[in-house]
């Protein structure tokens, strides 16, 4: 569905009956939230039923099994990397690994698939979103990312963000990447923009994508295709779609809307 250094979202569905347990050692961060159906996760000698009011969360080296014991089940498994991880949760060990997901993490998880035209920004941004629902829930003691930095601090991360995005820095085509550039973490990178400049960090580059693109409709550009790869979106509909959301028109209409009198 989505890969980034960062994470990898995949989509599993199973269509048969799986009883028998089938599994081996994990060696990644991953958190598995059900969609549809349910499925059964055996781990450290406890058997967890899964079902869409359930997140499980596995850390490397934990022995865990599956069992599928009706057809028709979907998840979403979201794989992190051990960066990220470690911003969001620092040393804190993970107390249970099975959480409640109450309805704010479901609505957390299909936000976030929602936002698949736009793996780099917005998908990434929701994602850190159901992380910090789910860690918070799963890892004893305090995360690190309930820790508030220095707003001084905040406030350069922010300018020096904009001033990345305005200029179309290369390391701004994914907010993993600026925040790498920035020394800090996706996280806190997304957290300081929103409170610094009253919107999200996506919507915010998505608004300067708005100033390109009415300049090259203003121009006369007369491919939307061609212009949408240009801006680095997904498509022509994810153009079209961002463009209705953030100026109340299609492109094509804005492209009728600013020409010039003959």
């Amino acid at each position: 569905m989505a890969s980034d250094p960062d994470y990898e979202v995949e989509a599993f569905s199973c269509l048969d009956d799986h009883t028998s347990w089938f599994g081996n050692y994990q060696t990644v961060h991953q958190l598995m939230l059900v969609r549809q159906g349910r499925f059964r996760v055996r781990s450290e000698g406890v058997v967890s039923d899964m079902d869409t009011t359930s997140c499980f969360v596995a850390v490397p080296g934990q022995a865990r099994q599956f069992a599928h014991p009706a057809s028709g089940e979907v998840s979403t498994l979201i794989t992190v990397s051990p960066e990220l991880w470690r911003s969001m949760a620092g040393d804190a060990r993970v107390g249970r690994h099975r959480v409640y997901a109450d309805a704010r993490i479901e609505l957390a998880h299909r936000w976030m698939l929602a936002a698949l035209p736009d793996p780099s920004y917005a998908l990434i941004e929701r994602l850190l979103g159901l992380l910090a629902e789910t860690v918070a829930r799963t890892v004893t003691g305090s995360p690190p990312f309930r820790d508030r930095p220095v707003p001084a601090a905040d406030r350069l991360l922010v300018e020096r963000a904009r001033q990345a995005i305005q200029a179309d820095d290369p390391a701004a085509v994914r907010l993993g990447s600026l925040a790498t550039r920035l020394g800090c973490s996706p996280y806190r990178l997304s957290r300081a923009f929103s409170r610094e400049v009253g919107v999200s960090i996506t919507h915010y580059r998505n608004r300067v994508r708005m100033t390109r693109a009415m300049d090259r409709l203003e121009a006369g550009e007369s491919s939307l295709a061609v212009l949408a790869a240009d801006l680095g979106f997904a498509d022509q509909a994810h153009l079209t779609r961002t463009v209705r959301e953030q100026l109340g028109h299609t492109p094509t209409a804005l492209r009728r809307l600013l020409a010039r009198p003959a």
